[in-house]
């Protein structure tokens, strides 16, 4: 009996040291985490190719290196390339004995083994892809089709201005300089480049759109013959007014192009072609104008140059969709109920299955020989490569790139709930709980308030707006699935539209105020936080919240809606959201009822300001403005601006500062 006494009390010791061994998710760690981004699977679904990026946070700058794993995991990881700098878009060679990449935008090759690393091209590559028959590369260039201001006058070499005669001279982050990007290919014999680049596109249009779209956005037929790729073919006010990209298919045996969705007149991206060749599928919105559309899946045939939606039923998202191996059905990701997961289009029956469950969100995968590889995260789970078993969906991981600091870690608790909202619809609220939770006692809370407007608050890992360390820093994170949330049916998704300040807001406010039911929720310590929507969500509360609030933090929020609509530059997005321009009286009541500015005369309430200097999405001048106002109002406020960011932090440094800022706010009015 003494014995076993013994034992448990060594047993019960050695886990309560486990346990004190453990440390709560800090900043320190968030940028000591390699991020995993899944490059390539083999043809014959045997290998892995992925990428890990890892920050220099002393020196301000990053470097990311390729690895070779096994696609059954029974082999530990190698790393492939250590350069200085990036590594990147790996993919194997078709014939499956080499392995090219690029690094500082030239083409490399390697064996599988990472020996023998040899340039291959001096051609700049913004991205390139192979043909599956190995007899092509494609890739990505800029091309420049206009004129520099130092062009226009060479007397005056050191003016430093620029000269615009149209829209969409600036975009998300940098000006136009005058270059557009454009598809191009080379011939190979042997895996060598045997031939000239020919640019297939030859003309002064974004192809693909910039600057969020990449060598995704094309493809190659299993023979070589065809290569299809999205462009947009408009430029300056009407490229600036509407959403109309298109899919182009080029027969390089005939050197012609065939506009495969030019009956449709909102986006179309990301073509992808079947194992036969014979069909091509692609996302398809068919609102133009509104980029929030429902995307959905197109397949065209190739021979009888027809093409059907094969999805008018399914009310969700369809994306990164892609054929089967067999050709049988095609896997797509969808956002299902606040979590991104693979399905599966049967083409037989025309049914769609869910194959991956549970609390996650699948970030991108690849498939080959029956053989499904992907990048999972989730708000307490950093991504790592898994292996999907494609008839029960059940995930194995693969990589452990960050296993061991998360095994250091004392994780917060991810819950959600259905909250009844007040015209009578139920919502979807996570919870993020702080490490070893206990419910007896009271929290500081935080509601979080998602961007887009239409963007999914799924179970993102994010560097940033991390809610792992938010809720490690001691605070109960809200985070509701508001009007406007893909992944809950179009008339949830549509409904924000032209009603940003309206139901979306009572959204939020039944959000906090069913958390404030909750014992543990402290309602004289809350927080309202967000970015860009979520900014402008946070500006317009501030002067709607009737006390709630304690303090707020606004990243990059709209504050004016009549300067953001002067000074923006996607313009179809404001007139489909909003309705239209400030000047016409027949959108009047939108700006009147839903601009922030409006109700600063209500501001009380402590708030932090940050913004990036090179944000032209929406301009730091939104910020400016929040900020004076509330200065002259008295109210407690600072302003934090990055002249070198945009619309989000990039350099490391820039990013720890954010995050220290952050919580020394939170924490002067909170705790």
């Amino acid at each position: 009996m003494v014995k076993k006494i013994i034992v448990i009390y060594c047993f019960l010791t050695l886990q309560y040291n486990l346990v004190a061994q453990m440390k709560n998710f800090d900043i320190q760690t968030l940028w000591k985490l390699g991020r995993v981004s899944l490059e390539d699977l083999s043809t014959d679904g045997k290998w892995i190719i992925y990428s890990v990026t890892n920050y220099n946070t002393k020196e301000n700058k990053s470097s990311s290196n390729l690895y070779l794993i096994s696609s059954k995991g029974t082999s530990p990881a190698k790393k492939l390339t250590n350069y200085d700098g990036h590594e990147y878009n790996a993919r194997f060679r078709p014939d499956g004995k080499k392995i090219n990449f690029l690094h500082d935008a030239l083409l490399y090759e390697m064996n599988l083994d990472g020996s023998d690393q040899i340039k291959i091209s001096d051609i700049e590559m913004n991205g390139f892809v192979w043909s599956p028959k190995g007899d092509k590369i494609v890739f990505l260039q800029d091309v420049k089709y206009r004129k520099s201001t130092t062009e226009v006058y060479p007397d005056l070499p050191l003016a430093k201005a620029r000269i615009y005669s149209d829209l969409m001279y600036r975009h998300w982050s940098s000006y136009d300089d005058a270059h557009d990007s454009n598809v191009f290919y080379v011939d190979c014999t042997n895996g060598e480049i045997s031939s000239e680049p020919i640019n297939i596109v030859n003309e002064a249009f974004e192809a693909p759109t910039e600057p969020n779209d990449g060598i995704e956005q094309v493809s190659v037929s299993p023979d070589g013959r065809y290569i299809a790729y999205s462009i947009k073919k408009f430029v300056g006010i009407e490229y600036a007014l509407n959403t109309n990209s298109d899919i182009i298919l080029y027969d390089t045996k005939n050197k012609s192009s065939f506009n495969v969705s030019e009956s449709n007149k909102g986006y179309d991206k990301t073509p992808s072609f079947s194992p036969d060749g014979s069909k091509l599928i692609f996302n398809s919105m068919l609102t133009p104008g509104y980029e929030a559309d429902k995307n959905r899946i197109s397949l065209y045939d190739i021979k009888t140059k027809t093409c059907k939606d094969l999805t008018e039923s399914y009310d969700n998202d369809m994306e990164e969709s892609s054929f089967s191996s067999d050709g049988s059905f095609i896997y797509f990701v969808s956002a299902i109920n606040g979590c991104k997961q693979i399905l599966k289009y049967n083409l037989s029956t025309n049914k769609i299955e869910q194959l991956t469950k549970g609390t996650f969100d699948i970030t991108s995968y690849k498939s080959a020989e029956n053989v499904l590889v992907a990048s999972k995260v989730s708000m307490i789970e950093s991504a790592e490569i898994y292996n999907i078993n494609v008839v029960t969906g059940d995930l194995t991981q693969i990589s452990n790139v960050n296993t061991d600091t998360w095994s250091e870690i004392n994780k917060p608790t991810v819950q959600s709930k259905w909250v009844k909202t007040t015209d009578g619809k139920d919502m979807l609220v996570w919870y993020i709980l702080p490490p070893g939770f206990d419910k007896t006692k009271k929290y500081p809370t935080l509601l979080y308030c998602q961007g887009g407007p239409q963007s999914t608050l799924s179970q993102f890992f994010s560097y940033r707006w991390n809610f792992s360390l938010m809720a490690s820093n001691g605070y109960v994170i809200i985070a509701p699935c508001r009007r406007g949330m893909p992944g809950f049916g179009q008339n949830w998704n549509q409904s924000i539209s032209k009603d940003w300040g309206g139901q979306c807001m009572k959204d939020y406010l039944t959000a906090i105020d069913d958390a404030c039911k909750e014992s543990y929720v402290d309602k004289t310590k809350l927080g309202a936080v967000g970015a860009s929507f979520g900014g402008y969500s946070v500006f317009y509360l501030a002067g709607n919240h009737n006390k709630r609030f304690k303090c707020f933090i606004a990243h990059c929020g709209m504050f004016n809606m009549e300067s953001w609509y002067g000074t923006t530059e996607e313009m179809w997005f404001a007139n489909y959201d909003i309705g239209g321009p400030y000047w016409d009286k027949k959108y009047k009541a939108q700006y009147d009822k839903f601009s922030p500015h409006k109700f600063v005369q209500n501001w009380d309430t402590p708030i932090l300001v940050i913004h990036g200097e090179k944000d032209y999405r929406v301009p730091v001048s939104e910020g400016l403005q929040a900020f004076q106002a509330a200065q002259l109002k008295g109210i407690p406020s600072k302003l934090l601006l990055f002249p070198e960011e945009g619309h989000w932090i990039q350099s490391a440094q820039n990013g720890i500062l954010w995050q220290r800022e952050f919580y020394s706010w939170l924490d002067k009015y909170l705790k």
